[in-house]
C-alpha cells in the first residue's frame, strides 16, 4: 500500500509520540479521549496532525504532574470545545486544592510543635482532669473516641476511662487540628500515622516529604499553564490553528 498523501507541515502519529516516549496507539486513545482536537484525515483515512496538536499533547503531558490525569483531560477537552472559562475554573480549582494542602499541613506542622513535653510514665489521667486540661468538655472527648481519635484502656475495677501518656499526647494533637477547622476524619488518619510511627518524631520526616511534594506539584502547575498558555496562543476559536 503507498503511504498517504502529506502536506510538508503535517504531522504523524508516529512524530507526536517519538517526542515523549509514547506509542503511536497513546496518542490515537488520546485524540479519541478529546485531548487532542480531531486530526484531519488523507483520503485513504490516515491521521496527519498540525502542530497545534503537537502543542495540545504537551500541554496535557505537562499539566498531568501538577492536576492529575483527570483534571487534565477536562481541561484539554474543554480547550478544545472553545469551553475556556470552564478549563480556567478546573486550574483555580487545582490551586485552591492546593493551598488547602498547604493549610492543612501548615496546622499539623503547627500542632505537632505545640505539643506539651511527654507525660512521665504513670498510672494515667481520667477523663474530667484531661478534659480540664485541654479546655474541652468530658463530652468532646468521648466524642473523639468514638470518631476512632482517641483510644484509653478501661479500669478493670470502676470502668473509668485511663488517659496514658500517649492517649495525653493524641488528644493534645487533636485539639491543636481541632482549633484549626481540622476535620475528625482527617485528625483520625493522621494519628494513626503517628501510632504507626511510634510518636510523633518519625513523622516529621514524612511532613517534610508532604511539604516537598506539595512544592512539586505547585511547580508542575506552573510547567503546565505554561503549556497551556503556549497551546492557547497558536489555537483558533475554531479549531487547531491552520499550518
Amino acid at each position: 500500500m503507498s503511504s498517504p498523501r502529506l502536506r510538508p507541515v503535517d504531522l504523524r502519529p508516529i512524530d507526536l509520540a517519538r517526542e515523549h516516549g509514547l506509542s503511536t496507539q497513546a496518542v490515537r486513545n488520546y485524540e479519541d479521549a478529546g485531548i487532542l482536537p480531531p486530526a484531519r484525515r488523507s483520503a485513504t483515512g490516515y491521521r496527519a496532525y498540525a502542530p497545534a496538536h503537537a502543542e495540545a499533547l504537551r500541554a496535557f503531558l505537562a499539566l498531568v504532574p501538577g492536576f492529575g490525569h483527570a483534571a487534565a483531560t477536562e481541561i484539554l477537552r474543554a480547550v478544545n470545545d472553545d469551553r475556556i472559562e470552564h478549563a480556567l475554573e478546573v486550574i483555580d480549582a487545582g490551586h485552591a486544592q492546593l493551598r488547602q494542602d498547604r493549610l492543612t499541613l501548615t496546622a499539623v506542622e503547627h500542632a505537632l510543635r505545640d505539643l506539651a513535653a511527654p507525660e512521665p510514665a504513670t498510672g494515667g489521667t481520667f477523663v474530667g482532669p484531661l478534659a480540664r486540661r485541654l479546655g474541652v468538655r468530658p463530652a468532646t472527648l468521648r466524642k473523639w473516641e468514638r470518631a476512632g481519635l482517641l483510644r484509653p484502656r478501661r479500669d478493670r475495677t470502676t470502668g473509668y476511662r485511663v488517659y496514658a501518656a500517649a492517649d495525653i499526647r493524641d488528644a493534645q494533637l487533636a485539639h491543636q487540628l481541632r482549633r484549626g477547622g481540622y476535620p475528625l476524619d482527617r485528625i483520625a488518619l493522621l494519628l494513626d500515622q503517628v501510632r504507626t510511627a511510634g510518636g510523633v518524631e518519625p513523622l516529621e520526616a514524612t511532613l517534610a516529604d508532604w511539604r516537598t511534594r506539595l512544592t512539586r506539584r505547585g511547580t508542575a502547575m506552573l510547567a503546565g499553564a505554561g503549556q497551556l498558555h503556549a497551546y492557547l496562543s497558536i489555537r483558533q476559536p475554531d479549531g487547531p490553528a491552520s499550518p
